[in-house]
């Protein structure tokens, strides 16, 4: 059962977001909270493995609530919710750790698969944001490339394939298929290259790559 935390400023939303979960097999909406501050004492009360939290609200907001959250190795996945696909939301929710990206017109069956995909422990971005993503790092040499191969130096041959891959979009099976190893294997290379980078998810990784100028 994936146990989940909904956040956001308005009452309303908040219902909507349970009237679609709720229903769903093998997802449990544990809680609400109306903030960060809320969220945060939600998540250490109710232990929920998936966060939906609102970008933008009153009091601390989702972004500084996101921050907060990661810095807790075991804490929950969060998934970022919006009205609004803005630049500079997107890239500082995916920077702080986020594991998805979602805007509120998303249909109530992409936001079901998204809360199942990222309680696996895989990135889930609403189309129009990763193509925009995509578009704003494809073919740009960005100022840290060369502190972001560095990082990436410390990964054996085989890791760098499969974090290359990652990059490229591909599922643990898709990997596996491409380079000729077990899906269990693949998870393994993903879990370590994590670890060793110092990264929260697979869209951190991505971005590192990126940022890299590898593909």
């Amino acid at each position: 059962m994936i146990r989940v935390l909904l956040v956001d400023d308005e009452a309303l939303v908040r219902t909507g977001l349970r009237m679609i979960l709720e229903p769903v097999e093998g997802i449990d909406v544990v809680a609400e909270a109306s903030d960060g501050s809320e969220a945060l004492s939600a998540v250490a009360n109710h232990r929920p493995d998936v966060v939906l939290m609102d970008v933008r609200m009153a009091g601390m907001d989702g972004l500084t609530a996101l921050k907060e959250l990661r810095r807790s190795v075991d804490g929950p996945k969060v998934i970022m919710l919006t009205t609004f696909d803005l630049d500079d939301y997107v890239h500082t929710a995916l920077r702080n750790g986020a594991s998805g990206f979602l805007l509120k017109d998303t249909s109530p069956r992409e936001l079901a698969h998204a809360v199942r995909t990222v309680a696996e422990g895989s990135a889930m971005l609403t189309p129009k944001v990763t193509k925009r993503l995509i578009d704003a790092f494809a073919g740009l040499e960005t100022e840290g490339a060369a502190e972001a191969r560095r990082r990436l130096s410390v990964l054996t041959e085989r890791e760098g394939e499969v974090v290359r891959a990652v990059a490229r979009g591909r599922s643990n099976a898709e990997i596996g298929r491409e380079l000729a190893m077990g899906e269990g294997t693949v998870k393994a290379h993903v879990s370590r290259a994590l670890a060793k980078l110092g990264l929260a998810n697979r869209v951190q990784m991505a971005l590192l790559v990126r940022d890299a100028g590898l593909k």
